[in-house]
């Protein structure tokens, strides 16, 4: 609250700063989460952190609404859905006597930076007010509202922007904070809706948000399968009546019972004339005779806990706008902090901000293609996948005889969300090209053991059919083994020769990548395997070399999420609870840390780094202090996670015996193990995209090499191949060398783990023990 005498406060030591924080726009997810890591990353840099309440118009009220945040008042925000600082309209601040207001309260307070968590027309009106600064503090020292002294010290503001909106509709980032919870929402909603559409064999149209970008609407055609999209990038064409029908009755023909259409709430055609669910609904009644029905998803899409991604984005993205606002100086441009496939970056506002605006121009001038072009490259991707993988009669996208190939797809090692997905995205892929695509039932055992079973052997072709409905299933439909071909290489390369196998799509984790090296490393003397194969890494764990993500690894983090959500429950009902959750991952410590990441953990134990007395001495003295200077705030229990391969001495049973030993009656320990709960169920939204994306990348790489001899495909060391998205982008490494140079075969794991650094985070933003920095 401002100085009740008017008087401002002394500027802070050195670089540290007075940083506000406000949410603004539409309210998403995550929100909270980038309040708390403001807030206590701010602390941690000794810096002073201040929550502007009901957004702008908090900015334009001052008094109460602007509040210097301490380290308690954001515990466990991370996990709670909307904005608990509040977002409203505020007219005032469109005008100048608004911002001169704001200008006001900020140096009233001291605040010298801003972070803002909002939309495009959010983050505008803060590099507007950047823009004006100079002259508002001109005016407000003309107008004797404040003296020049007063202002001598912010002649500077710096704004950070971080992008909060469920429609990921800001370019120059791939996603928003927000948009992977609504589209969970939406998923879950077409999931449950898709089983009462195949009952009755009815159609659906579902409405979801995005007036201006249908990036909710096309994740979700492609999460779910769904037979026709409506997008505002890309309108259908003229005749998209008549086209949709043909898809749909050609589906239906083949077998399907079910049509499920999804359209953005801003879908035109080509003549920017508006595409309503119900014109479509009507359609599919009158041409088809389908027995129709229209939901619309409405504020749904909006509420709801965040999942586990926005957690890890919105934390991640706040540490980072305090870092930004620490290194930024009076020149540099206003930065938003965005994502580029898995790496944090800073990009200029005003160029993101501008590229959005094209977007809408690009529109409005009815040129789709630029529209898609404006877009980022991943949602061009996304279409075309969507596109390719979708269509049962595609002849334009047909490969000459010459270059059809017989692709084999196995699963190997342990079940992973987004494996069936995977697998649905290669198979509609393959046909679309004109491959034969077979499937090895039940791994490597499965095809040496029971090939020629009868009536039914482990190697079989598949149809477009079969896969139907595989994209939103957990498991594996194919079944999968953690066998290795090592267990009988010779049979293995016989049944290659047998098939007739081109091409080999191997999904799995790194029982996988074992298998693939296996196979690499046989091509001198088995001919059979001289064929293109490649890896799309599967595995809960996250531990596969020549990549930073897994399918699968996001399901288990949500499953996780949902699993410590609830215990928390049960440990903030008993206040003084501490509870120790033992995490799977193999012998990498991924899942525990950004488990612990999304949960604001008070301690994470990983493998990498091991437990030790010394260390759990400190952290039960932590959590002594901890639970000593608890004020009787609601949520106070504490979660520590604990990878089950962190220790040989301490297992989570272990631990939380000793710490309510040391406790000594001040505090109670529990141990917990979700075990294979943490595989999950369905596929998580982003398992589901990343797969079908990542799976036609991994068939484009094989026909590559369709017509090649066997010696040159085996001369060529990246015809063995890991595709992985490696900080910014998508990329196919050489098996050789990643075996060679990349891989801790001791540990499974790889060498160089991008992920270490978010540990710090973790224990950063817990409180952890760190000398010298006093939270209150």
């Amino acid at each position: 609250m401002a100085p009740v005498n008017g008087n401002v406060p002394p500027p802070l030591e050195g670089k540290k700063r007075r940083i506000g924080v406000m949410t603004s726009g539409g309210d998403a997810p995550g929100m909270n989460g980038v309040v708390r890591a403001v807030v206590r990353m701010s602390i941690s840099q000794g810096c002073e952190p201040y929550g502007i309440y009901e957004g702008y118009e908090g900015l334009v009220q001052g008094g109460s609404l602007i509040k210097r945040m301490e380290w308690a008042d954001v515990r466990n925000w991370v996990s709670i859905g909307g904005t608990l600082i509040g977002t409203a309209r505020c007219k005032a601040f469109y005008e100048r006597p608004g911002r001169l207001k704001a200008a006001k309260n900020m140096v009233l307070n001291g605040i010298d930076a801003l972070i803002v968590c909002g939309g495009d027309g959010s983050l505008t009106g803060a590099d507007k007010f950047r823009a004006e600064w100079p002259g508002l503090l001109q005016e407000l020292v003309e107008n004797k509202e404040l003296t020049a002294a007063e202002t001598a010290q912010f002649q500077h503001l710096n704004i950070v922007g971080l992008v909060g909106s469920i429609d990921n509709d800001l370019s120059s980032t791939d996603a928003t904070i927000g948009c992977y919870s609504s589209l969970g929402t939406i998923c879950e909603s077409v999931d449950k809706i898709d089983a009462t559409a195949m009952s009755h064999q009815r159609a659906f149209v579902i409405e979801v948000m995005g007036r201006h970008c249908g990036w909710l609407a096309l994740m979700a055609a492609l999460s779910t399968g769904a037979d026709f999209v409506f997008i505002p990038e890309k309108p259908p064409s003229g005749d998209w009546e008549k086209k949709m029908c043909t898809i749909i009755k050609e589906r239906r023909a083949l077998g399907k019972r079910k049509t499920i259409v999804i359209i953005a709430e801003g879908a035109h055609d080509t003549e920017l004339q508006k595409i309503s669910p119900t014109r479509v609904k009507d359609l599919l009644t009158n041409k088809l005779g389908l027995d129709t029905r229209i939901t619309t998803l409405g504020h749904l899409q909006r509420g709801g806990e965040p999942c586990a991604y926005d957690r890890m984005l919105s934390t991640l993205q706040g540490v980072e706008a305090v870092n930004a606002v620490l290194d930024a100086t009076p020149e540099t441009p206003t930065p938003v902090i965005c994502i580029i496939e898995n790496k944090i970056v800073r990009k200029r506002l005003d160029d993101a901000i501008k590229a959005t605006h094209a977007v809408a121009e690009a529109i409005e001038a009815k040129d789709f293609t630029e529209a898609m072009k404006l877009r980022d490259s991943e949602f061009s991707e996304y279409y075309t996948a969507y596109m390719t993988t979708t269509a049962t009669d595609q002849p334009e996208l047909l490969l000459p005889k010459e270059k059809r190939m017989r692709i084999a797809i196995v699963h190997v090692g342990a079940p992973a969300g987004g494996m069936n997905a995977a697998t649905q995205s290669a198979v509609a892929y393959c046909l679309a090209r004109g491959h034969t695509p077979i499937a090895i039932h039940n791994g490597f055992p499965g095809l040496t053991r029971h090939h020629d079973d009868k009536p039914q052997g482990s190697v079989r072709e598949i149809k477009w059919l079969d896969t139907e409905g595989w994209i939103s299933t957990g498991g594996s439909e194919i079944g999968t083994n953690r066998g290795l071909p090592s267990t009988d290489i010779a049979k293995t390369a016989e049944c290659f020769a047998l098939y007739k196998f081109d091409a080999l799509f191997v999904v799995g984790g790194f029982e996988a990548f074992t298998a693939l090296s296996e196979l690499r490393k046989g091509r001198p003397e088995y001919p059979s395997f001289r064929i293109p194969m490649v890896l799309l890494p599967a595995t809960v764990s996250n531990n596969v070399p020549g990549t930073e993500y897994s399918i699968g690894s996001d399901t288990c983090l949500n499953a996780l999420v949902t699993f410590c959500d609830a215990i928390r429950v049960s440990a903030s009902s008993s206040r003084r609870r501490v509870f120790v959750v033992e995490t799977q991952g193999g012998r990498s410590g991924y899942i525990a840390t950004v488990a612990g990441l999304s949960i604001g953990a008070v301690a994470v134990y990983t493998p990498e780094e091991g437990i030790n007395l010394k260390m759990l001495t400190q952290d039960i003295e932590h959590l002594r202090q901890s639970f000593a200077t608890d004020r009787g705030q609601n949520q106070a229990g504490k979660l520590i996670l604990c990878n089950e391969h962190a220790s040989e001495a301490f297992d989570s049973m272990e631990i939380a015996k000793i710490i309510k030993e040391e406790a000594k009656g001040r505090f109670d320990a529990r141990h917990a193990i979700p075990g294979h709960w943490q595989q999950g169920v369905r596929p998580s939204p982003m398992d589901r995209v990343r797969a079908v994306r990542l799976a036609s990348k991994c068939i484009q790489f094989l026909e590559d090499y369709a017509g090649q001899t066997e010696e040159a495909i085996a001369a060529d060391s990246k015809s063995s191949a890991v595709i992985g998205i490696r900080g910014a982008s998508v990329i196919f490494s050489s098996m050789e060398k990643l075996e060679r140079d990349e891989t801790d075969w001791k540990e499974r794991r790889p060498k160089n783990e991008f992920w270490l650094a978010m540990k710090i985070v973790v224990d950063t933003l817990s409180g952890r023990p760190n000398p010298g920095v006093k939270r209150n």
